[in-house]
């Protein structure tokens, strides 16, 4: 589930994420006031991500408390991917619940994620 949800996130393909939702999702960035629930608003938010920062992002795959995460670089101008976010998830019934969404440095400390990535060609 996660890895279907790194390879659409990494494509923009916002229909492709809404599918792995369950229809009550919810989406949250502490302690940001950021908070939605319902798979047609988490895409709604997700298209906006797009629209600003663009599509060719990288995701990175790890664990948080025992559940399943990814950290999403998005893509820079100049080249290569800066650290925008940690998510992790909840899965429920092979669906994705909820998405806890980090974007404090000390979190990506704690994580020892690297600030930018550069992919092979």
């Amino acid at each position: 589930m996660i890895e279907r949800y790194a390879r659409a996130f990494e494509a923009a393909d916002v229909p492709a994420l809404v599918r792995l939702l369950t229809d009550d999702a919810v989406l949250e960035m502490p302690p940001v006031p950021l908070w939605y629930r319902g798979a047609r608003d988490y895409g709604r938010f997700l298209r906006r991500v797009f629209d600003l920062r663009g599509t060719g992002w990288s995701m990175r795959r790890l664990t948080a408390g025992g559940q399943p995460a990814l950290a999403a670089y998005a893509p820079e101008p100049g080249g290569g991917h800066r650290l925008h976010t940690l998510q992790v998830f909840t899965v429920t019934g092979g669906r994705i619940a909820r998405n806890v969404v980090f974007a404090d440095p000390a979190v990506f400390e704690a994580f020892l994620l690297p600030e930018r990535i550069f992919l092979d060609k």
